[in-house]
């Protein structure tokens, strides 16, 4: 019998893994990174491709791997504490706390290398 659970709860993991966004390798994360990956992936995947490698689901969504070609990330520190508001109606509007905010802008940051 343990041994079955064992072997139903390793095919669900590697179900869990291949349902999940890509993150193309998210190796060497930090802990805060990790965090901010983990919001990301809730909060971010549905319309952007938040890995290293792949395409946005929503094709006017961009990748976050793209961001630090706009403008630095750490831009985004104030407009994600007042509130990310766009003009167009897909994009929900996300207000994060600080520890958020930090955790958000190390996975960026993650994303630069």
């Amino acid at each position: 019998m343990r041994r079955r659970t064992l072997l139903v709860a390793g095919l669900l993991a590697v179900a869990f893994v291949g349902a999940c966004p890509s993150t193309g390798g998210a190796e060497g994360l930090s802990p805060g990174a990790q965090r901010g990956l983990t919001f990301i992936q809730t909060h971010c995947s549905r319309c952007h491709a938040i890995g290293k490698a792949g395409d946005s689901p929503l094709t006017i969504a961009p990748p976050f791997r793209t961001l630090h070609t706009k403008y630095p990330v750490e831009s985004l520190q104030e407009a994600l504490a007042e509130g990310i508001v766009t003009g167009h109606p897909t994009m929900p509007q996300f207000q994060l706390d600080p520890a958020q905010i930090n955790d958000v802008i190390a996975y960026l940051k993650w994303l630069e290398r």
